[in-house]
C-alpha cells in the first residue's frame, strides 16, 4: 500500500512541478505609458507582485499600474492575443490604486479578470483519497459604467442574475454552443452574446 501511495505522489508531484504558467514566459507585446508612449518587446508579467517587465532587446524595464496604462501580449500557451489595463481598484473598499486587470468582454456588461494561485484538492482516482495541487485560477469581476469594480463568482445562477430579462437567450446560447462557462474564453463569449443584444443595428 505504501508503495502504490508513493507512486501516486510522485505522479501527481512531477505534474505540478512540470507545469509552466503563462506568467512564466516572455510573451511578444507592447505597452502604453502614462505620458502616452508606446513601446514594444517581450513582456514578462507578474501576478504577485503586478508588475511588467519590458525587454527591448536585453534592456529591462519594470512598469508597475501607474507607469503603464496598458499592454498587450501573444501568449503562446493559449494562442490568443490578451489586453489588460491599469483600473483603479481597492478589494475592500478603501483607499483605490492602479492594478491589472485582463479585459475579456467590453460592452453594457464588462467582464474582466485576473490570475492567481491556488491550492485544489483533486482525487487521486486510484482509492487513496485526495491530493493538493497549485493550480492557476481566474479570478472575475464586472466593470461598471460608473467604473466600478464589482467581484463577479463565474457561477451559472450569478452569471443569470447579471443577465436581467436576457437570461433565458442567455442559456439558449450557451447550451446551443456546448459552452462550459468554467472555461474563461467560454465565458467571455457569454458576456460578448450578451452584450451584442444591445448593438443598435
Amino acid at each position: 500500500m505504501k508503495f502504490w501511495t508513493a507512486i501516486v505522489f510522485l505522479f501527481v508531484a512531477q505534474g505540478a512541478f512540470s507545469q509552466r504558467w503563462p506568467f512564466e514566459y516572455w510573451h511578444d507585446g507592447k505597452l502604453i505609458t502614462e505620458s502616452g508612449d508606446t513601446l514594444k518587446g517581450k513582456i514578462k508579467y507578474d501576478i504577485q507582485t503586478d508588475i511588467i517587465q519590458l525587454d527591448q532587446k536585453g534592456k529591462l524595464q519594470s512598469f508597475t499600474g501607474r507607469k503603464a496604462i496598458y499592454y498587450e501580449i501573444f501568449d503562446a500557451t493559449s494562442g490568443r492575443y490578451r489586453k489588460f489595463y491599469s483600473l483603479p481598484y481597492s478589494p475592500s473598499g478603501g483607499y483605490k490604486s492602479p492594478v491589472y486587470f485582463e479585459l475579456l468582454s467590453e460592452g453594457k456588461l464588462t467582464l474582466l479578470s485576473k490570475e492567481a494561485l491556488e491550492y485544489r484538492n483533486y482525487s487521486t482516482g486510484y482509492g487513496f483519497g485526495t491530493v493538493s495541487r497549485l493550480v492557476l485560477v481566474n479570478k472575475y469581476f464586472t466593470l461598471e459604467e460608473n467604473g466600478r469594480i464589482i467581484f463577479f463568482s463565474g457561477r451559472k445562477p450569478d452569471l443569470m442574475a447579471l443577465m436581467d430579462n436576457r437570461d433565458e437567450e442567455v442559456k439558449k446560447f450557451i447550451k446551443g454552443n456546448r459552452l462550459d462557462i468554467d472555461n474563461k474564453y467560454d465565458l467571455a463569449r457569454t458576456f460578448e452574446y450578451y452584450n451584442s443584444l444591445f448593438v443598435k443595428k
